[in-house]
């Protein structure tokens, strides 16, 4: 994302969602779809991929490796934003991970994003999950990369997602996407709640921030990375 913009979000909700929280939320906008590979409860892994052969990079070329069950990005000089992105387009879906940054690298975890030849040559645009080691503290806000350039949702007024992220440890993410409606948690608290039809589908996508000139590789890791999608219904506001 551009750091420098900060716009503030238009819905933000200050509620820890605990676990039964959690289920009914996805039990109000639709039901599970069993997608091939899929476990039960109809969960893909997305992260158990040694190879990265389900994947495909897109914009800098920023350095992605498998190690230990743990997809690593790490920065390279002089590169604009880099994207590891899944092969695959995801609609309506609960996405599940965990990431662990740098506490200089701004990050994110792109979603229903693309990369179209007639759209600036390439460049992934689409919804973002930012992901902020700064004293600003906006992860779990959705900013729509390389497309309006600003902020769709933030945790300016929320201060219990903003105290949520644990510098240098790992931190839960979760993303529910059904129709327009957006939802993002930070370690089980709700960051943003949004509207926003701006895109329907699209790819899920890791993001290593361009760090201009600096020599020295910056890493963020993400684990445990999972998708279900969901047949949508209408949708009832939690309250």
């Amino acid at each position: 994302m551009n750091t420098t913009s900060m716009r503030p979000g238009t819905r933000c909700f200050m509620s820890t969602i605990a676990a039964a929280g959690l289920t009914a939320a996805v039990a109000s906008c639709g039901s599970a779809d069993k997608s091939p590979g899929a476990d039960a409860g109809g969960w893909v892994t997305l992260s158990d991929d040694p190879t990265l052969e389900h994947w495909v990079q897109r914009g800098g070329k920023a350095a992605y490796r498998f190690e230990d069950g743990v997809i690593v990005g790490s920065s390279r000089p002089n590169q604009p934003n880099s994207f590891l992105c899944t092969k695959r387009d995801y609609g309506d879906f609960e996405l599940e991970f965990e990431f662990k940054v740098d506490p200089e690298l701004n990050s994110g975890v792109q979603f229903r994003s693309l990369s179209l030849p007639e759209y600036r040559n390439g460049v992934v645009h689409g919804y973002q999950y930012e992901i902020d080691p700064t004293d600003r503290a906006y992860s779990g806000g959705i900013y729509d990369e390389g497309r309006r350039g600003t902020w769709v949702a933030n945790p300016a007024d929320n201060p219990q997602a903003r105290a949520a992220f644990k510098q240098n440890e790992w931190n839960s993410g979760r993303v529910l996407a059904v129709g327009d409606h957006l939802q993002t948690w930070i370690n089980g608290v709700r960051a943003v709640d949004v509207h926003d039809s701006m895109t329907a589908s699209g790819f899920i996508g890791l993001q290593v921030h361009d760090v201009g000139n600096r020599t020295d590789p910056l890493e963020v890791r993400w684990r445990n990375i999972r998708i279900r999608e969901i047949t949508p219904k209408p949708f009832a506001d939690e309250k």
